[in-house]
């Protein structure tokens, strides 16, 4: 089970390692954290069988700490950065420095940003440590269960924020950047085996793989970054 901000990556992974292993992996998808029934944690709750989990770090530590994934096995994987897209064609507004992104989103008709861990950052911390909260809150919407590069790629929204591996496969909206490292917000990816996994040592193996250079390369390609950087 993997969530959003992983699931580019590992579409290229999956196969890579299958080729080196001969073992095909099946790929269910749902949100690191909620209640709703896609959601990994829901998920694991209601029994359903996963060998391996890939999500964000402080979800998958709730798991462990619920005893549902087995805290020797996790490993960190990834980290994900926030970044702006803007409608395929539109003009690509500055946001090389903290003056610059908060003038842009001053600037804005619109703003969307995502129900995940990037959006809760931007509705709680970053408009409020740009001090623009006032400003943005009318103009600003939080996006559900849906890719927020999608509403912009349609033209709802002006802007919109998430991590950026989930903005660079949506067709009709162009990346811009991430946003600057003084106000960025870092999610960690971890991935862990729970507790009852029928196929355990093939899900070792792909947690070795997923810890590989040769992994981290190909999900910086998706726009993730490596542990180390």
């Amino acid at each position: 089970m993997t969530s959003g901000g992983y699931t580019a990556a590992l579409a290229r992974l999956a196969p890579a390692y299958g080729k080196q292993t001969g073992v095909e992996v099946e790929t269910v998808h749902g949100p690191s954290m909620g209640a709703t029934p896609q959601s990994i944690p829901t998920r694991l709750k209601n029994g359903e069988h996963a060998d391996l989990v890939i999500m964000v770090g402080s979800a998958l530590q709730q798991l462990i700490d619920q005893g549902l994934v087995d805290p020797a096995s996790r490993v960190e994987i990834a980290d994900s950065r926030i970044g702006l897209v803007v409608r395929h064609g539109a003009p690509k507004p500055a946001i090389d420095s903290v003056q610059a992104l908060k003038q842009t989103l001053l600037d804005a008709r619109s703003v969307a940003y995502s129900d995940s861990a990037s959006g809760v950052y931007i509705e709680r911390t970053l408009f409020k440590r740009l001090g623009i909260e006032p400003q943005m809150t009318p103009k600003s919407r939080k996006i559900e269960r849906i890719p927020v590069a999608s509403v912009v790629a349609d033209g709802q929204y002006q802007l919109g924020f998430q991590q950026v591996a989930e903005l660079l496969p949506i067709q009709g909206a162009d990346f811009v950047g991430r946003i600057p490292e003084q106000v960025q917000s870092i999610t960690r990816y971890a991935a862990g085996i729970p507790v009852g996994a029928q196929h355990r040592h093939e899900a070792e193996q792909l947690l070795r793989y997923l810890q590989s250079p040769e992994a981290a390369a190909i999900a910086e390609q998706t726009g993730l970054d490596s542990v180390a950087r």
